[in-house]
């Protein structure tokens, strides 16, 4: 049987320092979308600005032609799109029938400003990342 949803979110990175009442809020906005095998779930370059979380199913993370990733239960893309709103740096197809849990910007926008705690709570898991990408090797 499949994890629940909020369980799900909860392991993500950028809401792990959530706590459980803030974790519902974050919930309380997400809707449940399913794609079939084949939708183009996310376009290149679009800005929509929605985050999704995998629940069922697979994707391919496409850059032009090229595959950069493949996604699966658990997995999730999106989450920097839903903060700053910039266009997509890839396309998302799904490689099978997806269900997914999706967050739009336009509505977790007003949620940071009306709970202060949350944006600095993802704020500084953001900040852990621009620090993880200094130390690596590659920089």
């Amino acid at each position: 049987m499949a994890k629940p949803a909020a369980d799900v979110l909860s392991t993500v990175d950028l809401f792990q320092g959530l706590t459980k009442r803030e974790l519902q809020r974050v919930m309380a906005m997400a809707k449940d979308q399913t794609f079939p095998e084949g939708d183009v779930v996310v376009v290149e370059g679009d800005e929509d600005g929605r985050f999704y979380l995998l629940l069922d199913g697979s994707a391919r993370i496409l850059q032009g032609k090229r595959t950069l990733a493949t996604l699966g239960p658990g997995d999730y893309f999106g989450e920097i799109s839903l903060i700053d709103g910039e266009p997509r740096s890839a396309s998302v197809v799904a490689t099978s029938d997806i269900r997914a849990l999706s967050i739009a910007r336009w509505n977790f926008r007003p949620l940071l400003e009306e709970h202060p705690a949350i944006a600095r709570k993802l704020l500084l898991e953001m900040c852990r990342r621009v620090r993880e990408l200094d130390r690596s090797p590659d920089h």
